[in-house]
């Protein structure tokens, strides 16, 4: 396959200073990058798809060092994950399985071999579609703070010949995380769960 296609990147970095309770001393920050990319298999079923994924690592790495660029260009303090993909109406859900191993392991290798999987979701949508990515920590899934999701959309895609290829990183826990369970301070990091 050729390299992928990009019609346009779209970054957006949310500071969250509270949700109602206390403001913080510093934002939570929690951004997502989108690259809108043209679909080689739009319009069609193709069997052979998965060769595209390699094709695919060079941008998930450039969307992973823009994105912790955009947080502030260290990565020692991205603390949550997450990444997803919309696929525009001429494409199949499979296409958007194809950013599981290019998006999640440019994020892991960015951010010094984190641990934990990177949560994801996908669907199939018009122009406009929202998606929530989900967000769990980097180095433990089962610490509960850092359960989150962050809203993304592109207006004007995708198109149904493209696919939205989603990034998205905090630098914490949600900002008045209080429910209880494992705390970041308490990870073990032998699975990726605790």
């Amino acid at each position: 396959m050729p390299d992928p296609k990009i019609r346009k990147f779209l970054t957006t970095v949310e500071e969250i200073y509270h949700e109602g309770g206390p403001a913080a001393d510093a934002p939570l920050l929690r951004g997502s990058v989108i690259a809108v990319i043209e679909n080689p298999y739009a319009g069609g079923y193709h069997e052979e798809i998965s060769g595209f994924m390699k094709d695919l690592e060079p941008l998930g790495l450039e969307m992973a060092n823009r994105l912790v660029k955009a947080l502030g260009g260290d990565a020692k303090t991205i603390q949550g994950y997450g990444k997803g993909a919309i696929v525009g109406q001429a494409g199949e859900l499979e296409h958007g399985a194809l950013w599981h191993v290019p998006g999640g392991y440019a994020m892991r290798e960015i951010l010094g071999d984190a641990k934990a999987i990177v949560p994801s979701t996908k669907k199939v949508g018009a122009p406009g579609t929202r998606l929530d990515v989900p967000v769990t920590h980097i180095n433990a899934s089962y610490v509960r703070s850092h359960f989150d999701a962050m809203e993304v959309g592109v207006p004007d895609g995708p198109r149904a010949n493209e696919i939205a290829l989603v990034l998205v990183m905090t630098t914490g826990s949600r900002i008045h995380a209080r429910v209880g369970g494992l705390k970041a301070d308490e990870i073990k990091g032998e699975d990726g769960l605790r």
